[in-house]
This record gives structure tokens, sequence and C-alpha cells, in this order.
């Protein structure tokens, strides 16, 4: 029995975690942490926990978490990086939902996220919780970068063209739109209903945090230089990720829709949540809402000589929560797909 800590469990990740993990029978979730809640029954401030959990919030300073055997950090950033340390020191695992971890360059998650890193040694030591990728150091990983919503679905789209040296990586654009729920569960004025609503807009444009993270991750699959327009979106839904990626295709390259499908479904053929769409079938949120699958598509312009990937994931599970369970899934040698094999919401 896997004892299990979750440190910020009022947010929508770590709502999300409690929903996939509370009626698993090979975990125990022993400690829940709550600043402003703490000391309140889970069941009686969310109602759909009713029945499924007796446990009461705890302090996120609770001594309980050094007795887990793994602890998920759904808070803020900057949060865990300032914890972390103690909790490994005590033979605990870390999954860390936010970006603490996630950037290996120091001055550059420095620069996006304007403070001071504390923790700088646990960066290199931290392994990126893309399973796609890093399945074998995330088995033996003591501390782990669970990816952003958005760079799940753009990297995923991107990493089978770079990796097979078919696109001009140095112009590599991505347009993302996600639901409302990929900015926390905060009080905003810009996420209101009334604001939200009948209405789509891009924001952060000039740079949004999760860039240098995304271009961290297609570096390290292409060989040469990696460049990415990369704006988001925000949509009137509250969950869902829908990324419509574009890459030149090398000069003097030639390709075919044919072989472009083939080359998706190879790379991805052993991934159990990743599903390439049949050629002329695309990926909808809808379709993924729930769920912790990734679907993704692909067709190609022959007129520009562009590829367009078009990748859609829940940004709360495959985003955030779902995947956060497939990393724990995996260092604990359970069966990646254990607790996570739902059928997508269809309303």
């Amino acid at each position: 029995m896997i004892k299990i800590g979750i440190v910020g469990g009022t947010g929508y990740t770590g709502l999300e975690l409690l929903r996939l993990l509370a009626t698993r029978k090979d975990v125990e979730i022993i400690c829940v942490t709550s600043r402003e809640l703490r000391g309140t029954p889970i069941a009686n401030h969310f109602a759909s926990f009713r029945g499924a959990t007796n446990l009461i919030f705890s302090s996120p300073d609770s001594e309980d978490l050094s007795s887990c055997d793994v602890v998920f950090y759904a808070t803020p950033h900057a949060v865990a990086m300032n914890t972390v340390a103690s909790l490994l020191d005590k033979g605990v695992r870390v999954i860390d939902l936010s970006a603490d971890f996630r950037i290996k360059d120091i001055k550059l998650w420095e620069q996006w996220y304007k403070t001071p890193h504390v923790a700088p040694d646990l960066v290199a030591e931290a392994v990126y919780g893309l399973p796609e990728v890093n399945r074998e150091a995330i088995k033996t990983a003591k501390l782990i970068a669970v990816p952003g919503c958005y760079p799940t679905a753009i990297q995923l789209g991107f990493l089978p063209l770079l990796e097979n040296d078919l696109v001009d990586g140095s112009r590599l654009i991505a347009d993302a739109k996600s639901g409302v729920s990929g900015a926390g569960r905060k009080a905003v004025e810009d996420y209101l209903l009334c604001e939200a609503s009948e209405s789509i807009k891009a924001y952060a444009v000039t740079g949004h945090r999760h860039h240098p993270e995304i271009c961290q991750g297609l570096k390290n699959a292409s060989s040469d230089k990696v460049n990415l327009t990369f704006v988001p979106h925000l949509t009137p839904m509250i969950r869902g990720i829908l990324a419509t990626l574009y890459a030149p295709i090398k000069d003097g390259t030639k390709v075919t829709i044919e072989q472009l499908q083939s080359i998706f479904e190879d790379r991805y053929a052993k991934e159990p949540f990743v599903e390439v769409l049949p050629q002329g079938v695309f990926p909808a949120t809808h379709d993924v809402r729930g769920s912790n699958k990734c679907e993704i598509s692909v067709t190609y312009s022959l007129e520009t000589k562009t590829v367009i990937v078009l990748s859609a994931e829940d940004n709360l599970v495959k985003g955030a929560s779902g995947q956060a369970i497939q990393n724990m899934n995996l260092m604990f040698g359970l069966a990646e797909t254990e607790g996570l094999e739902g059928i997508a919401l269809q309303l």
C-alpha cells in the first residue's frame, strides 16, 4: 500500500488528484493540506467526496507528510522549492506539479518567474516527468517535475517531426487554446463567468511562462536550432487544451501525408495515453475531457510545405494530475495505466 500526501488540496489540480486517487485500493491518502481549510473535513467543503474520504485538511507543515511514500505538490510556483528538500532527506519521493524544477537553466527560470530559486541543486536532480520521453529515468527518480499543460500537448505534437529531422525547428508555431481552469482556482476578473463566456482572447502574447519549458524539451529532441512562436488563448470552457502546431518542412525534404501518418503512429504505438487518430480525423477537447489521453492528428499543406499537427488533452488530467499519477505508477513499479483508464466524459 503506497502512502500518499497532497500539498495544496483545494486547487483544481489538487482536487483532480483526489478524484483520481481516492477510490484506488493500492494507495492510501493519509494527508491533504490546506492552509485556509485546515481542520475542515474534505467532504464538508467538497461534497463530491462524501463517502469517498473521511480525511480532514491538515496544515502544510503537517508531520504526516514525512511518513508518506510520495508527496504530490499541487501548489503555486515558488512553494515546493522551499520544503521539498526536507522530505527528500527523509526518503519521501516528491512529484511537483508546479514549475519549480522543470527548467534546468536557473537564471532563465528566475527571469520568467520573477523570484530567486532557493533550491538550484534539486533542479539538476529532478527528472522531467514526460513519460513518452523519460520513462526509464522516471522509474528511479526521487523528484519529478511534472510538465505543464501547454508543454505536454505541444511537445507531444512536435516531437516526432524533430526526432525524424523533417522540419525547420527554427520556425515552429504553436497556437493553443485552453479552458479557464488552466489559470487555477483564484478570483481574477478575467476568469469570471461574465468575462470569459461568449468570448475567446489571446493572452501572454509577448511571452508565456511555459515557453522556455517547451523549447527546452524540443531542443533535446532536435539536432538543430529550435525557435518557437507560442500564443495561448483563453476559451469559454472549463477544461481542455487544443494546440494547433505548424512546422515548415526542411528545404529539399519531400514528405507525403502517408509518411507523416506512419511516423506518428510508429512513435506512439506503445504509448498508452497518446492516440494518433486516423488520417482525416481531428481531435476535439470534448473527446478527451476527464481522461488521461492526448489525441493527435497530423496533416500536410502541400502548397505551403507545412506540417500541421493538432493535439488535444484535458489540461487537468494528462496536462497535470493524471500525468502526475502516471509518473507515480512508474516510480513504484505499478502498471503505468493504473487508475487512469477511465473513458472521457461525453457531456
